[in-house]
């Protein structure tokens, strides 16, 4: 551990200089105009993976954003642990709402402030630097691949056909990914759980223009109103999903391993007080960490119609538009709630307007098991590392391809994530703390001490 921390403390400052040259880089996925920000975070990523000491390191191209391969093959007889990250990014947008331009980081109070500063190039780059630190130390136990994509943020679109077309390339004895959250720092925790995730646009429209609001409004249905109402009605006075059937293949979860999810810390006025809300809502029933951890959920991520520009615009919108996200539980397939959501939805249609609904991306759920070589590997590592054994908890964010995975490759993943809630990933001024990059980057070369000793 000595070796471990030396060599970071001596290198902490350029690690973070290399950082920053990667977040500079706007690898938004989700704007089809980034083609050379893309390949540009692509070929940086590259170049850093040989300067670590891979032996191969290749931008792929795929049907969309280009993946990024890379290994060091020590001896086959050894493990191989195939690390998983993206270096896509979520757009900016507010951008009027950020104290810092989101493609400049800086450092304030302890923590980088940018785009992808947790989410998830700052947690990608702890692996390159863990790697660049094995062999630099000679301390790489085991053989290892890495598959950096660029579509993570937009549904991993072209990944599942990806790992089907290079099997033999990306065999390995267990995924490691960092790209979800510990309960705080002083308190480690594993991610075993990850909701599934079911991702929809809808469309209503009324008449074939806007309309005046004073000569039409009363007499013709206003697709934006109609569209509130709508949404309303997907959830009833108990925060219970409304759609027929959504609920049919929900794992429900025992009564003792809720009590033991009870154990996990968590302060429900604090949690208030960081959000700025005087009260939370949930499915009736269910606690906040369970309704984010066990239980799906239904959210509108976007809603637009009429004029939203500056001053008054009297106008009856034409059209209404909503983008909408339902978090799914295991057992729960998220084709099958696609298909759901579209019946109901159009089923819903009041007279005089048609409505549209679209599947825009999704995936199943996944839980990790705890009884396994690498979960026991990376607990062994965060305790030699933080002092203290990690928590098992599941999240409420999704990582879609993470059951492609199992299912195409037959690995598990193992999820060592170093990020916080508090990191504001996908919002305005997200964040990552120097503490958890550099203790990113001294946990991960245990786990592959640990791992090679498990496997054994």
């Amino acid at each position: 551990m000595k070796e471990i921390k030396n060599y970071v403390e001596s290198n902490k400052d350029r690690f973070l200089e290399e950082l920053f040259e990667l977040i500079r880089i706007p690898s938004i996925s989700a704007k089809a105009d980034a083609i050379d920000d893309m390949r540009n975070a692509a070929e940086s990523i590259k170049k850093s993976l040989l300067e670590a000491g891979a032996d191969l390191a290749e931008v792929k191209d795929t049907s969309g954003w280009p993946v990024v391969y890379g290994h060091k093959l020590v001896d086959e007889s050894l493990p191989t642990v195939l690390v998983y990250g993206h270096y896509d990014v979520q757009p900016a947008e507010p951008l009027d709402l950020w104290d810092s331009p989101p493609f400049e980081p800086e450092v304030r109070d302890g923590k980088i402030y940018a785009r992808g500063a947790d989410d998830d190039k700052g947690q990608l780059f702890m692996h390159v630097k863990a790697f660049e630190l094995m062999n630099k130390t000679g301390t790489l136990a085991c053989n290892v691949k890495f598959m950096i994509e660029g579509e993570e943020e937009i549904g991993s679109p072209s990944l599942k056909q990806f790992c089907k077309d290079n099997k033999e390339l990306l065999k390995a004895d267990i995924i490691l990914i960092s790209d979800t959250t510990m309960i705080a720092q002083d308190i480690p925790s594993i991610t075993v759980g990850l909701r599934g995730l079911s991702f929809m646009e809808v469309e209503v429209t009324g008449p074939n223009r806007d309309l005046h609001s004073g000569l039409y409004g009363g007499a013709v249905g206003n697709p934006a109103n109609l569209l509130a109402k709508m949404i309303a009605s997907l959830t009833d006075e108990n925060n219970h999903i409304t759609i027929p059937g959504f609920y049919d293949d929900v794992m429900e979860v025992s009564a003792e391993e809720r009590a033991e999810m009870a154990k996990a810390p968590f302060d429900l006025n604090s949690y208030k007080s960081a959000l700025d809300i005087n009260e939370v809502v949930g499915e009736e029933g269910f606690s906040t960490s369970e309704r984010t951890g066990i239980r799906p959920s239904l959210d509108v991520n976007g809603i637009w119609s009429g004029y939203i520009g500056e001053g008054a615009k009297t106008v009856l919108p034409s059209k209404a538009y909503a983008k909408i996200s339902m978090r799914l539980v295991p057992n729960q397939n998220s084709e099958k709630i696609d298909e759901l959501f579209i019946k109901h939805f159009e089923k819903m249609a009041p007279e005089g307007t048609k409505v549209r609904a679209k599947s825009l991306h999704g995936g199943q759920g996944y839980v990790t098991p705890t009884d396994f070589p690498a979960y026991r590997a990376a607990s062994k590592a965060i305790e030699e590392s933080f002092g203290k054994s990690p928590i098992p908890v599941r999240s409420g964010g999704s990582i879609p391809i993470v059951s492609d995975f199992e299912e195409v490759l037959g690995i598990k993943s193992i999820l060592l994530g170093f990020g916080l809630d508090s990191d504001a990933i996908h919002s305005p001024n997200e964040n990552y703390p120097l503490f958890n990059f550099y203790k990113g980057i001294e946990t991960i070369p245990l786990f592959y001490k640990y791992f090679v000793e498990e496997m054994k």
